[in-house]
């Protein structure tokens, strides 16, 4: 009885802890190294992270429950709890240059191996399985999906070694709402949806 309280005890410290909002803090070191540390809200530091292992943030110094980092091992962004736990994949926004995802209407894209995407929400919940080939950012609780997709680039004669900018365009174009159910999805251009519906894209403050 006693061994199954203590395995009770410890899963619940962990979920607990699991929950705990944090900030990313950045200390640069003589040689140009930066040293990440999560920080609770009362100031308290966490853990000092293994920089041989990360190599970039975008949520310095903002609380949350999970921080979004750059992971050598990983093609692209990482979602990690309070314990470094790895919670998800984050969506990249635009093609040929960093720009990992964000909270929109409590919603930030996440990316599975299949390249499907899905939602989570700002606990680090997956609220919307990865199952979409393409899809928008929430407005007023709907977003746009494409099927049968394609990369077209920005520049049809770059190198190959070149940076490369890609544009998205699909066959098919619908909307779904916030719990992941498609609404419409058919023979239309984005343009006619986004009118539809009154999507807009978010701009960030």
């Amino acid at each position: 009885m006693r061994l199954l309280y203590l395995i009770v005890s410890i899963l619940f410290f962990n979920c607990l802890y699991a929950q705990t909002k944090f900030k990313v803090r950045q200390d640069e070191t003589e040689t140009w190294r930066s040293i990440y540390s999560l920080i609770d809200e009362k100031g308290k530091q966490l853990r000092v992270l293994d920089s041989s292992k990360y190599t970039m943030s975008f949520t310095i110094d903002h609380y949350g429950y999970f921080a979004v980092f750059g992971k050598k091992g990983f093609s692209g962004w990482v979602a990690i709890d309070a314990n470094e736990n790895i919670l998800f994949e984050v969506y990249n926004t635009s093609h040929g240059e960093p720009s990992p995802d964000y909270l929109i209407e409590n919603k930030i894209r996440i990316i599975d191996a299949n390249a499907k995407i899905g939602f989570a929400n700002e606990k680090g919940e997956v609220v919307i399985k990865p199952q979409f080939e393409i899809v928008t950012s929430f407005h007023n609780g709907k977003a746009i999906i494409g099927e049968k997709c394609r990369k077209v680039p920005w520049n049809a004669h770059a190198n190959e070694g070149d940076c490369q900018h890609f544009s998205i365009v699909c066959e098919r174009y619908g909307y779904i709402n916030d719990k992941g159910e498609i609404l419409k999805i058919g023979n239309y251009s984005f343009e006619y949806i986004m009118n539809e519906i009154g999507w807009k894209p978010h701009v960030p403050y």
